[in-house]
């Protein structure tokens, strides 16, 4: 049985403050979206007032062009692109698609595999919007000056990824009540498609690149690759690493090694078994060993392997 949600049960102001103080990935992601977008628009207000029309520049020079020879020329726009945005509503709307939907991705899965999956579901993006837009006749006019920026296409790998790998996990929508995470997922990228032939046709194509990556993520996770691995170093703190799952004796195990549950109740177990050992340890370095409770002191003892 797969676990449910519900976003609304708490205070959300009092949440959304909690929640920044953890300074994980999520919060760094979006904090960097949200300084980025303050820093174009504190230069586009001096820009205005000097009248001099600089923002214009520095935007072709961040956001990725669907020209190969512009690429070619600046290919750092391909990570960049994801990072920027100028409109309110599309910032605005970005970060809140990634906060919620980042936040049930973290219940399940690793800070590290939701960062590979916004580079690599940005760069999945950047891709599908300039292969399209080089290929398609439909843009065989606009190609040349034509730019996409924003972190749609890195959510909507995110929104894919976490949706169709716990499908079932329920959200509650505004005016419609439960509704299965996988259905919201699905009915964005019909969106998405439908609105190719409108004006944003570049954003629209690399939405559905990020999808696309999104959907082969949780595709291959769910039979136990994890495709993201090849993007993302792997690190380990000296003190945690401690307490990481030792693989029991061939000898003294007596039972089929086979999982009785599935990958992503076992993942989100795991994730909350670790979360309460983050927080031992945190209460150890701010008041010492003795201010543990006993139960406290009996779960670090068992995560760390040792016999009391």
């Amino acid at each position: 049985m797969y676990n449910t949600g519900n976003y609304y049960q708490r205070n959300p102001i009092q949440d959304l403050k909690e929640y920044f103080r953890s300074n994980n990935v999520l919060v760094k992601l979006i904090l960097i979206n949200v300084a980025v977008w303050v820093l174009i628009m504190v230069l586009d207000v001096i820009f205005d007032l000097f009248k001099v029309p600089y923002i214009d520049n520095i935007i072709e020079w961040l956001a990725v062009p669907a020209s190969l020879g512009k690429l070619l020329t600046r290919p750092w726009t391909l990570f960049t692109y994801m990072f920027l945005h100028f409109d309110l509503w599309h910032i605005l709307f970005n970060m809140l698609w990634l906060y919620w939907f980042g936040r049930i991705f973290l219940q399940y899965l690793s800070e590290k595999q939701l960062l590979s999956i916004y580079i690599v579901g940005g760069l999945a993006g950047a891709l599908f919007y300039i292969l399209s837009f080089n290929i398609f006749p439909k843009f065989q006019d606009v190609y040349i000056n034509s730019v996409a920026l924003g972190a749609s296409a890195s959510v909507m790998a995110i929104v894919t990824a976490i949706s169709f790998y716990v499908p079932n996990f329920k959200i509650n929508l505004l005016f419609i009540g439960p509704v299965k995470i996988v259905w919201v997922a699905v009915f964005s990228i019909i969106l998405d498609i439908f609105m190719v032939k409108s004006a944003n046709s570049g954003g629209h194509l690399a939405h559905i690149g990020g999808a696309t990556y999104g959907f082969l993520f949780a595709h291959y996770l769910r039979q136990g690759k994890d495709i993201t691995s090849s993007f993302r170093g792997i690190s380990f703190a000296s003190l945690r690493s401690v307490f990481k799952r030792k693989p029991k004796s061939k000898f003294k195990n007596v039972y089929s090694n086979e999982r009785p549950v599935k990958d992503e109740d076992y993942n989100y177990n795991k994730k909350q078994q670790q979360k309460k050992i983050d927080h031992i340890l945190d209460k150890i370095s701010k008041s010492g060993y003795e201010s543990l409770t006993k139960e406290e002191k009996e779960l670090l003892f068992n995560a760390s392997g040792k016999r009391r």
